[in-house]
């Protein structure tokens, strides 16, 4: 394999800044800003907005439209579209 060709992976802590949690990890990704961890090292970190902590779809606060009444609406504005 070709040296220097692959970017270093390495620890990393991700910020939500929705939900306020953090989570370690290993990632490509790189940062200025560095956070002292629970274990006492300091890690590069990253802010995000949005995680699975804070998604609507993980967290299980998704709101579910009401297609079937917006559907039986556009078929009876319609229904005579057309027709002599």
């Amino acid at each position: 394999m070709k040296l220097n060709t692959h970017p270093k992976y390495q620890a990393i802590v991700f910020n939500d800044l929705a939900s306020g949690t953090k989570f370690l990890t290993r990632s490509t990704a790189t940062s200025s800003k560095t956070i002292e961890w629970e274990d006492g090292n300091t890690y590069p970190v990253i802010d995000v907005e949005i995680s699975s902590e804070s998604h609507p779809f993980y967290t299980g606060k998704q709101r579910i439209m009401d297609s079937a009444g917006r559907v039986e609406r556009f078929n009876a504005r319609f229904a005579g579209f057309g027709k002599k």
